[in-house]
C-alpha cells in the first residue's frame, strides 16, 4: 500500500533539525537551552516546549527500549508527538530512524491490535493525515508498547520497540502547555 502524505507534514520537517538538538537534552538535567524548555520526564517519555515564529509549540519524545537490525552503525532514534496550536495542529506523530529510509518505503507501527503504515522521507516517517495521528495517539495512551518497523536505504530491516510508560502524563503535560 502506497501512503500519500498531505502537505501539512512537510512543514513539520523544517523543525526536525532543531528538535534533534533539543533531543540531546533527554540525557541532560532539566534546563532551558536554545529556547527549548524541558517540561518534565515521565517514565520513558520527556516533554518540551519551544517557540516557533513567536508561537508556542510542544513535543514529547522517547527513544526505543530495544532496537534490532543487522547494521553496524545507526544514528539517534526517536518517537515524537508534536502540538502546534497556532497552526491548529495537535498530536502529530513522527519517527526519526537514525538512518535514511529506502525510497518509497513505509514504516509499520503496531500498538496492541492497531497497525498503521506511515510514509517516509529521508530519515523521518509520518502519518499521512491527522485522523491517523489521532488513532496512533489514542492507542499510545491505552497501550504498553509500540513496535516500529522500517527499511533503510541499504535494505536493512529494523524493528524498534518503545515503552509507552509515561506517555499519558507527558501527553497531558504538552497539551496543557500548548492549549
Amino acid at each position: 500500500m502506497q501512503v500519500k502524505p498531505t502537505l501539512r507534514v512537510f512543514s513539520h520537517h523544517r523543525v526536525i533539525f532543531g528538535l534533534l538538538a533539543a533531543l540531546l537534552l533527554l540525557a541532560a538535567p532539566a534546563a532551558k537551552a536554545q529556547g527549548i524548555e524541558r517540561l518534565g520526564d515521565f517514565g520513558d517519555w520527556s516533554a518540551f516546549k519551544f517557540f516557533e515564529d513567536g508561537n508556542p509549540a510542544c513535543y514529547m519524545a522517547s527513544q526505543p527500549i530495544k532496537d534490532e537490525g543487522d547494521y553496524t552503525r545507526r544514528g539517534d532514534i526517536y518517537a515524537l508527538v508534536t502540538h502546534r496550536p497556532a497552526e491548529n495542529r495537535r498530536d502529530e506523530v513522527s519517527f526519526l530512524a537514525g538512518y535514511t529510509f529506502k525510497d518509497d518505503s513505509t514504516v509499520e507501527v503496531t500498538i496492541g491490535s492497531l497497525k498503521k503504515q506511515l510514509f517516509t522521507k529521508g530519515d523521518s516517517a509520518w502519518a499521512a493525515d491527522s485522523e491517523t495521528d489521532g488513532e496512533l495517539v489514542q492507542a499510545m495512551v491505552r497501550g504498553n508498547r509500540m513496535i516500529v518497523k522500517g527499511i533503510s536505504s541499504r535494505g536493512t530491516t529494523t524493528t524498534d520497540t518503545y515503552s509507552l510508560s509515561g506517555f499519558t502524563k507527558a501527553h497531558r503535560t504538552i497539551s496543557e502547555a500548548c492549549k
